[in-house]
């Protein structure tokens, strides 16, 4: 596949991305919502510019640095799926920008993921941005990091989301908070 023109991104609004979903999934990670970019590449956090990748390779959860700007790569996918490591969004349809999400579509969300959480039963679910999740689920002051609850039995964690736009936010900062769902999820980063 190649990049994406002016057009594929138009036409990719309101688009579904296929969730990464292993048979043995022990680490869901969750998204906001597909941008257009991943839309049109049908691969999750695809826009170049977003650091999930990069920040997942840091924090050794990858074999090896994943661009997804083009679609994912059918080796990197294999990687994911030998970890245990699994990504959906909170809200299926691609927008522009996150912002275009209703609140109700992300209460819907919140609903669905507890459903697969119920069938796929990840250890633990990272939620990547705190403003989604506290809409989602109704926690209005939550913060990062492990939440005091569960969902559907496994652990939940809430992660800074990977977008440019989250610039208090750095790469290795990403990846320490990355690594850390991981090792609750009992995928070992590389090197450990």
């Amino acid at each position: 596949m190649t990049r994406p023109d002016a057009a594929a991104l138009e036409a990719a609004a309101d688009q579904v991305v296929d969730d990464v979903l292993p048979a043995d999934v022990r680490l869901l990670f969750v998204g906001i919502n597909p941008g257009l970019w991943t839309a049109a590449v049908n691969a999750h956090f695809a826009r170049p510019g977003n650091r999930f990748w990069p920040a997942l390779h840091r924090a050794g959860l990858t074999a090896r640095l994943v661009d997804a700007s083009c679609g994912m790569d059918e080796r990197d996918l294999a990687d994911l799926e030998a970890r245990g490591i699994g990504i959906t969004n909170l809200a299926a349809r691609a927008t522009r920008r996150a912002d275009q999400i209703s609140a109700e579509e992300l209460r819907e969300g919140g609903q669905r993921l507890e459903r697969l959480v119920a069938q796929r039963r990840p250890r633990v679910v990272a939620v990547a941005g705190v403003t989604a999740y506290r809409t989602a689920f109704g926690r209005r002051r939550a913060t990062a990091g492990r939440q005091p609850e569960d969902l559907a039995g496994a652990e939940l964690w809430v992660l800074p989301n990977p977008s440019g736009l989250n610039a208090h936010e750095t790469l290795d900062s990403l990846a320490r908070a990355y690594a850390a769902a991981a090792r609750a999820a009992g995928v070992t980063p590389r090197g450990e």
